[in-house]
């Protein structure tokens, strides 16, 4: 299966720092680089807006998912390729899911923290079986990993819920998995910086 449309889950806030809104942005550049769609919840702020303007900077595709109330909230982009306004939160996530060949999951909030155990969740099920990649930018996805990890010694989750995700320290790491995923006919094409 050729990765063609990938689906980012992230915050709508900058986290303090420079290091994960400069994980946003060489992701972003990696997804046009790559020649792949980006999917993402439709925001102009935080990690989610820095996302979709590299991407669009770099000449890609874009197209955004955000319930009508959010519009104000998290700023709906209008510079996107595409923006997709739905009814409510499970229609976004339900509409991100099925526009995506696979999902890479940046830092973010509750709002990510939902969407991601959503994704995993469903796999697990059997609903899907696309690649999950979660970039531990700085660290901060280790408290996920330790939370999985804890789910299966305490007898609450086979071992094989381990195998759902893969964790990697760097945009530059999950877009060479996804190419092995995929089985992408093209080279993996690296950041440009």
């Amino acid at each position: 299966m050729e990765i063609r449309s990938l689906c980012v889950l992230c915050g709508s806030q900058e986290g303090f720092g420079d290091a994960y809104r400069d994980a946003a942005q060489r992701l972003g550049r990696l997804i046009a680089g790559n020649g792949m769609r980006l999917v993402y919840g439709g925001g102009s702020v935080g990690l989610m807006g820095a996302v979709a303007s590299s991407v669009i900077a770099a000449g890609g595709e874009v197209i955004g998912i955000i319930p009508e109330f959010l519009i104000r909230a998290e700023v709906g982009n209008t510079h996107v390729s595409e923006l997709i306004v739905t009814d409510s939160m499970h229609d976004r996530k339900r509409r991100m899911f099925e526009m995506s060949d696979a999902f890479a999951v940046l830092p973010g909030g509750l709002g990510t923290l939902d969407e991601t155990f959503e994704i995993i969740t469903w796999k697990q099920l059997r609903l899907h079986q696309s690649p999950i990649i979660v970039i531990d930018t700085d660290g901060y996805w280790a408290p996920l990993s330790a939370l999985i990890q804890a789910t299966v010694r305490a007898g609450f989750a086979d071992a094989k819920v381990l195998d759902l995700i893969q964790v990697v320290g760097s945009p530059e790491e999950a877009l060479s998995l996804l190419a092995v995923t995929g089985r992408q006919e093209r080279p993996y094409v690296s950041d440009q910086l």
